[in-house]
This record gives C-alpha cells, sequence and structure tokens, in this order.
C-alpha cells in the first residue's frame, strides 16, 4: 500500500461516497452507479482508483462484479494518522 495513492483516493469526494455505500453491503457495479447522476465510465474509474490503492477489492459472482470495503487498510491509515497525531505538542 502506498499511502499517497491512499490519500489521493481519499481526497474524492464520490470516492469516498462510494466508500460509504460499500460500509453496509457489498454493490456490483451497476448498484454502486444507480447511486450516482455521473457515467458508468466514471464510477469505472472512481472504482479503478479504489483498487488501485487497494480500499476495496472486487469478486466475480457469475456475470456480475461485486466490490468490498477492504477496512485493514483503512486500519492502517488511520494508526499512522493517530502515530502522527501522538507526536503534536499541545504546549
Amino acid at each position: 500500500m502506498g499511502i499517497q495513492n491512499t490519500l489521493k483516493a481519499l481526497a474524492d469526494p464520490t470516492r469516498r461516497e462510494i466508500l460509504n455505500l460499500l460500509k453496509s453491503q457489498d454493490l456490483s457495479a451497476g448498484e454502486i452507479s444507480a447511486k450516482f447522476d455521473i457515467t458508468d465510465a466514471a464510477i469505472s474509474r472512481h472504482l479503478s482508483i479504489l483498487k488501485d490503492a487497494e480500499l476495496i477489492h472486487d469478486r466475480r459472482e457469475g456475470k456480475f462484479i461485486i466490490y468490498e470495503l477492504n477496512v485493514s487498510v483503512l486500519e492502517e491509515v488511520m494508526l499512522w494518522i493517530k502515530d502522527l497525531q501522538g507526536g503534536i505538542n499541545s504546549d
């Protein structure tokens, strides 16, 4: 995991909303796309960036690709941020 790719992926509000959707359930690309007023190609690009950052995984179920949240990467980012916070003096 590259922290730069992860933070870049998290910087976009559409990608953060996709992660929020996947927080409650695994979804197909079509189900994700139906929640947004943007093109399927744009959703596909967002999903690709999230996959490259290892924030989501995909699996094939029949003719569908199902996306799921990868919480382990989010936990690593949270630990990194918490570690940075620990180095801040409150003087």
